[in-house]
């Protein structure tokens, strides 16, 4: 049976974005931790014990990738605003932008020497960029559907890219050419990357499989399906003896790729897991999510070093390299103890042992140090504001004087069902002590009910108002053509009368 040091554990959370956080990656040295989010924000998380926290803002929408150049010195960072940025990760916080495609980028990654960089958009094309002369080079265009993933094989001969047209496509970087695609998928393929032997490449499609493919034989290896919703991201070990990957579902899944089965599921996030990746030592990984959380965890179950592993594998009595995906693939029953085929590890997200950074917020016209974990307003600063909007509101919605209505809605206050909402979701941990408070916020939901039923009862009566009046207007309409045809019929009686008269004289 596995140990329970064996099991991973959650070293260290942090809360420092605002919205779902969509990105990760670990710089070489395993010393600092980018994140990205829908927040707009590139968060580095420097894993000193007191080390502090860099924001930086310059995206004008989403972030949805991000990942350290080889040598730290770089972050490139992906985002729904179109372009790509190059940034020095240091309290100034410069960036330099990449514009080409035209539509949301969805990816970016850089080759295994830091000179290039690869980038998968919405516009159906992956482009491939010159990082120190910072311009585009050229473009892959056979994918028929938006492009969701693409990465540079460990040596940097290969591409790898997948999208919405259901398919893993391979791209030969001298001739530009698509060499192979695999498309032996069920829905759109999310996420793909090279092993760090760049033999095999492993996919996670929206059907919840996850897929590994040799590229010597081009044959599909292994396939697992673990997860209950979409795949959202993956990635390997540094050994290849493991992959972890991140899901819909809520969970991430642990994959022990020689004995070919599931080993551990985590549950640590309150909602969809966006991105996992392990450090570049394997020693830790991190996810993020849904609910705004960046988990950062200790592996703890690759007990056999990588040397062992390389000892293992060059006893093979196969003329082929080192590594070799034979071994990973279980042809025949693994001398193994009997293990459960799923370790379900749940720890207390809030009992970690660091306590948040302080973040630097960098890209606003003054830098201000603030703990992340201050953000959140009190209960009682919760109350005010929520009655501040509520009579705002009341006041916008009822009155008629313009001025009134019109100073009210330059306030840039929320309609109140949805700032009662915001304000009750925020933060579901904070809970309400006060017996006044307590009642002032069970009369405010009432109120906030109330509204909601009036305003659909008043947008009733208008559509039904509405409906009157085009009723009445065609009746009114109706009754004019046939009062204009009347008096056309008479004027044309009285002219053929005054006609005869005029014969008969």
């Amino acid at each position: 049976m596995a140990s329970v040091m064996d099991d991973p554990t959650l070293e260290r959370y942090f809360t420092g974005h605002k919205d779902d956080v969509t990105c990760a990656d670990f710089n070489s040295n395993c010393r600092q931790l980018a994140t990205g989010s829908v927040d707009k924000s590139l968060m580095i998380w420097n894993l000193a014990p007191k080390g502090r926290a860099f924001r930086f803002i310059s995206h004008q929408d989403a972030i949805t990738a991000v990942q350290f150049s080889p040598t730290c010195n770089l972050v490139a960072t992906s985002s729904k605003d179109k372009t790509v940025r190059l940034w020095t990760p240091t309290i100034k916080g410069d960036s330099s932008v990449f514009k080409a495609h035209t539509a949301a980028v969805r990816s970016v990654a850089f080759s295994h020497n830091g000179h290039k960089l690869v980038t998968a958009s919405d516009d159906k094309s992956v482009k491939v960029w010159s990082v120190h002369r910072k311009c585009f080079v050229y473009s892959l265009n056979q994918h028929t559907n938006w492009v969701r993933s693409a990465r540079f094989s460990p040596d940097g001969r290969l591409i790898a890219s997948c999208g919405d047209d259901r398919s893993v496509r391979l791209w030969d970087t001298s001739s530009k050419h698509c060499i192979n695609c695999f498309s032996d998928y069920g829905g759109a393929v999310t996420f793909v990357d090279f092993n760090s032997s760049g033999t095999c490449i492993a996919s996670a499609s929206a059907d919840s499989s996850l897929k590994i493919w040799d590229l010597r034989t081009n044959k599909l290896i292994q396939h697992y399906q673990v997860h209950s919703a979409q795949i959202n991201s993956l990635s390997f070990h540094p050994s290849n003896n493991f992959l972890i990957s991140g899901s819909s579902d809520c969970t991430i899944k642990i994959l022990d790729l020689l004995e070919g089965r599931l080993i551990y599921t985590l549950h640590g996030h309150k909602g969809a897991v966006l991105t996992v990746a392990f450090s570049k030592a394997g020693d830790l990984f991190a996810s993020g999510g849904a609910d705004g959380q960046v988990l950062m965890w200790r592996t703890n179950f690759d007990t056999k070093s990588y040397k062992d592993v390389l000892v293992q594998h060059s006893r093979r009595s196969t003329p082929d390299l080192p590594p070799h995906l034979t071994d990973i693939h279980p042809r025949v029953p693994h001398l193994h103890h009997p293990q459960a085929s799923s370790i379900q590890v749940s720890p207390a997200v809030t009992d970690c042992q660091t306590t948040e950074p302080h973040v630097v917020e960098v890209g606003h016209p003054t830098h201000t140090v603030r703990h992340s974990g201050t953000q959140s307003p009190s209960p009682e600063q919760a109350h005010r504001r929520l009655s501040e909007a509520f009579v705002k509101q009341h006041v916008a919605d009822w009155t008629a004087d313009e001025h009134a209505s019109s100073s009210v809605n330059q306030t840039g206050h929320a309609p109140i069902g949805r700032a009662a909402r915001e304000q009750g979701t925020s933060r579901p941990a904070e809970k309400v002590s006060s017996g006044p408070s307590s009642g002032l916020t069970s009369t405010l939901q009432h109120i906030v009910r109330q509204l909601d039923i009036l305003t659909q009862t008043v947008s009733v009566l208008e559509e039904r108002l509405t409906l009157t009046e085009d009723k009445l207007k065609e009746c009114l309409d109706h009754q004019t053509h046939i009062i204009n045809k009347g008096a056309d019929r008479n004027l044309g009686r009285t002219v053929v009368s005054h006609s005869f008269t005029l014969v008969q004289t």
